[in-house]
């Protein structure tokens, strides 16, 4: 599964159906993933929540996300989520893999109660990297990278409680907005490396405004000279990790800066 992927559909009681574009990185360790409404608006006019009117924010709450570690026993695979765009309910997030080919695989639940069909957009070629950002013990911030895709995550300020959604949690909670932008205050985006004329672009993000932008996090990022280690951002109050890093040295400075 290691590679870029993204879901064509999934079938539950026999209906078929697709209503999320879902981006799925993956690294030998860790993953990410992403789900966008595909109804959900550009909202062209926003530069921050702070433009979006209640009912778009609400919209917001519709999108799902995930980021963690992977492991698999066979064929069951377990994806064990550190950050989630969605409040955790509780279940374990488990599934039984199918290869249908070097390009397809089906994910199958453990009790039969769905089936995804999946595509492979990039192999990754053997070439990942992976930084992550702890805060007080907690994942606060991770970029993913296979091939030229990136998956970036940053956390909100507070983990959610267990609750059946976002959008449940808020109506059982009362939300003020200024609540509820503090919930929706997660970051979700996903791009390529090199992309036109805007290096590390974001095209799909749970921050609409976003896209199209290049992510700033790679800017913390850069590589020591004669090495094929990365120099990170130095920080007293964070804890900054390179769990993976298989990017030849010709890709790494290509991608980030040489320091002095």
């Amino acid at each position: 599964m290691q590679g870029v992927w993204t879901r064509e559909w999934i079938e539950v009681n026999g209906v078929r159906s697709s209503r999320f574009a879902v981006h799925y990185l993956q690294t030998p360790s860790l993953f990410a993933d992403v789900r966008l409404p595909i109804q959900r608006p550009a909202f062209a006019h926003a530069t921050s929540f702070a433009d979006l009117t209640d009912d778009e924010l609400l919209l917001l709450a519709k999108q799902r996300g995930f980021t963690g570690r992977v492991t698999a026993v066979g064929d069951t695979i377990t994806w064990q989520h550190e950050i989630d765009f969605q409040p955790p309910d509780g279940t374990p997030d488990i599934g039984r893999v199918q290869r249908i080919g070097p390009t397809q695989m089906y994910e199958h639940a453990l009790d039969s109660s769905y089936v995804e069909s999946w595509r492979s957009v990039a192999s990754g070629d053997e070439a990942f990297l992976v930084v992550r950002v702890e805060r007080a013990g907690r994942l606060d911030q991770i970029l993913l990278v296979a091939s030229d895709y990136f998956l970036y995550v940053r956390n909100r300020s507070a983990d959610l409680p267990v609750a059946k959604s976002l959008d449940s949690l808020i109506v059982a909670t009362r939300a003020s907005r200024t609540q509820i932008i503090a919930l929706l205050d997660c970051e979700f985006s996903t791009g390529r490396v090199r992309a036109g004329s805007v290096p590390w672009e974001i095209q799909a993000s749970t921050l609409p405004w976003r896209e199209g932008h290049q992510l700033a996090f790679a800017n913390a990022i850069a590589v020591l000279p004669d090495s094929i280690h990365l120099s990170v951002h130095v920080s007293s109050t964070e804890r900054w990790v390179v769990p993976i890093n298989t990017l030849p040295k010709a890709v790494l400075v290509a991608l980030f800066p040489t320091t002095r």
